[in-house]
């Protein structure tokens, strides 16, 4: 199971009237520890950025799973409810989970997830689902170091 940590990177970025402006853009990182995180994520975004840049932040964040999909170019995230029934007292229980779906709109985000989601045995809700400012997500490729953005 992935641990997802989002890191924030500040750097100065040239925007469209072709002055520069300082932004920090958030990203998901697969890692093992705060440590690893940071030295993925600059790893990953050295060849994107011209100039100096530095991780702001490094958190770990409750996500669980994610939906890919290669025409999508933003980023949801998705709280599920998944509910069960207690066989001793007959009562319904909920138990939220975060997952995030690459999209290119909310509606394809919605069909990418009940599309990920077919086959599930379990009975779930969806209690939210928001668009969010992740640039990018760098999953972990068990044949190689290779990132989301080269099996793109």
């Amino acid at each position: 199971m992935a641990t997802w940590f989002e890191c924030k990177v500040k750097y100065d970025k040239l925007v469209e009237n072709g002055q520069q402006k300082t932004v920090t853009e958030p990203y998901l990182v697969d890692a093992l520890s705060f440590t690893e995180a940071e030295a993925r994520i600059n790893e990953e975004i050295a060849p994107f950025v011209s100039g100096e840049f530095n991780v702001s932040a490094v958190r770990k964040t409750n996500i669980v799973d994610i939906f890919w999909n290669q025409e999508g170019d933003r980023w949801y995230k998705v709280k599920v409810n998944f509910i069960t029934i207690d066989e001793k007292t007959a009562v319904e229980k909920k138990t939220a989970n975060f997952m995030m779906v690459q999209a290119s709109d909310f509606k394809n985000a919605y069909d990418v997830f009940m599309e990920g989601m077919k086959g599930t045995a379990s009975d779930f809700e969806i209690a939210s689902m928001t668009e969010t400012m992740i640039m990018d997500v760098y999953a972990v490729d068990l044949s190689s170091t290779a990132s989301s953005k080269e099996e793109k």
